[in-house]
């Protein structure tokens, strides 16, 4: 069976106009180069009192982003994490070289919130990354009790 040439290229336009819908609905809606992160924050993470950590930014490759914070109590906290740009970004907590958690949270700008339990005072790190990635992020620590 034999196809008209009008008819191949009405399949080739039909195929390129899917791939390109498809690429334009994966892509993020603005630029996270251009992104105003304290703006960006402050309508993403929720208000809370007894804020223990907090750090905000930009992830600007795949490489992980990590902040080492002193003289953290040992307890129960609600951690806060968010994203911005498209796809998912990880955020990895550690007390003294263990692992405690890891928290992920879909770069959508809506926030996730675990619990996690600092077993003994000291140093708190939290790796942020993305393989997604430009992305912005924020997240928090607030003590649970």
């Amino acid at each position: 069976m034999a196809f008209h040439p009008s008819t191949w290229r009405r399949a080739a336009v039909l195929v390129i106009g899917a791939g390109t819908l498809a690429i334009a609905a994966c892509s993020p809606g603005g630029s996270v180069s251009d992104a105003n992160v304290p703006a960006w924050k402050a309508t993403t993470m929720p208000s809370a009192t007894g804020i223990v950590l907090e750090d905000s930014g930009k992830i600007p490759n795949r490489d992980p982003l990590v902040k080492n914070f002193t003289g953290i109590a040992a307890g129960n906290y609600t951690l806060t994490v968010a994203c911005g740009g498209g796809g998912k970004a990880f955020f990895d907590v550690s007390s003294g070289g263990n692992q405690i958690t890891e928290a992920g949270a879909a770069c959508n700008g809506s926030p996730e919130t675990s619990r996690i339990k600092v077993p003994s005072s000291g140093p708190l790190s939290i790796s942020a990354s993305s393989v997604d990635a430009p992305v912005i992020y924020a997240y928090q620590l607030v003590s649970a009790s």
